[in-house]
């Protein structure tokens, strides 16, 4: 074992013991962890995150991902053609749009995310809001 592999394993194993107490705090509970669409950008971090994940479950907590992509979606609807509108912060969404905003935050972040989890040695799933009618979504009044 190199000297930088076994520092980088003493570093690990520090941090581990420092979080031990909260693992165990957190032990058969469920936590909600948002992954933002902006952290979604770097591929090492998105391993660190899995791993992470990963370790939460393996410490007996029950992680819950929620995910975002708001970039991912922009990204799209430009290549789509599709000008973004944006009110009070807020996507304005017609039909169009919301067709593209489920396929990639259905048909490919929520797929990576999952993948990424996986290949870290758990059994993930993933679930979309229309799935089991768990989100519903109404149009909202018009703002000033």
């Amino acid at each position: 074992m190199s000297r930088e592999t076994s520092d980088a394993a003493l570093n690990e194993a520090a941090l581990l013991a420092k979080a031990l107490p909260y693992m165990q705090r957190y032990e058969h509970k469920t936590i909600v962890v948002k992954y933002g669409g902006h952290a979604m950008g770097d591929a090492a971090l998105g391993q660190a995150f899995a791993r992470d994940i990963a370790l939460l479950k393996q410490s007996g907590v029950n992680p819950v991902v929620v995910h975002g992509g708001g970039p991912q979606i922009g990204k799209m609807l430009d290549k789509m053609g599709i000008e973004s509108e944006f009110r009070g912060g807020l996507r304005v969404t017609d039909k169009k749009t919301v067709e593209i905003v489920e396929m990639v935050l259905a048909g490919s972040i929520n797929k990576e995310i999952v993948a990424l989890i996986n290949a870290e040695g758990e059994w993930a799933l993933g679930l979309c809001g229309k799935d089991g009618n768990m989100v519903f979504a109404r149009k909202a009044e018009k703002r000033e």
